[in-house]
């Protein structure tokens, strides 16, 4: 138990997980976008104003420097090691992504919050089904989600988390919105299926992520890893954008 105590301490005090980078993060916000429905989009402009979902999409990474929000330090990821399923799991007392989501989304159907508080709410759930999608937000061990496992990356110094949050996407060169058009467009079936699973099986998916992300040789990575792997992490945000709508979808378009 002391042990425990000492490595939420250490990833909440030294390590800082951001889900995605700013790129990956908007990407995902337009492709929700994109698969809202009118009623939907109609209600989310009443709240947002003129900031889009991927404007917004960032919002809960800006205000880590706001200690008011400290409390939602630990809400961006979740650990549950191998073998083991959420329900098995040691929780974190602070909270997690998997307890976030599901109970934001409980909290927004109720169409009871008062604005500023639903506000916030869209905004951090927006941007907590992009972290839940990076595959090292589902973490295991004791490496605070791959921060600890010190890497290059084409010769610069980083560290996995890195890689998969910003480093492999900032080198495609590509703007979120040139990101979420490379992306391109999934048919109704393949929408449909994705909508339909839950918060803990995307959490299972990037659990079964861990061998590819694990992948590191020597951890001097560059284009064979990229080459191998990018195109996992840009599922990854497709599948994000529109399973976010689809919660969306939920909350606001009926």
């Amino acid at each position: 138990m002391k042990r425990y105590i000492l490595v939420l301490l250490c990833s909440t005090c030294t390590f800082q997980l951001f889900g995605w980078g700013v790129t990956g993060h908007r990407a995902t916000g337009l492709i929700a976008e994109q698969h809202l429905s009118a009623k939907a989009r109609k209600k989310i402009q009443e709240l947002l104003g003129q900031e889009s979902l991927a404007m917004a999409s960032t919002w809960m990474d800006e205000i880590r420097s706001d200690s008011t929000y400290n409390y939602a330090t630990d809400w961006h990821w979740v650990t549950i090691e191998a073998g083991q399923t959420y329900d098995q799991s040691r929780k974190n007392p602070n909270g997690d992504v998997i307890m976030t989501i599901e109970r934001i989304v409980v909290e927004l159907k109720t169409h009871k919050l008062d604005r500023m508080k639903e506000v916030e709410y869209l905004k951090m759930l927006v941007h907590l089904v992009g972290d839940i999608h990076q595959p090292l937000h589902v973490g295991c061990c004791d490496d605070q989600g791959g921060n600890k496992v010190k890497v290059k990356w084409f010769r610069g110094d980083s560290n996995l988390h890195r890689v998969w949050d910003s480093d492999m996407i900032d080198d495609t060169k590509l703007s979120f919105t040139e990101l979420a058009v490379a992306l391109g467009k999934p048919d109704k079936s393949t929408v449909s299926a994705w909508q339909k699973s839950s918060v803990r099986d995307w959490a299972n998916e990037s659990m079964s992520n861990r061998k590819q992300v694990y992948d590191i040789g020597d951890g001097n990575l560059s284009y064979k890893y990229s080459y191998k792997y990018l195109g996992l992490a840009k599922d990854r945000i497709l599948q994000a954008g529109v399973r976010l709508a689809g919660l969306l979808n939920q909350v606001y378009g009926k």
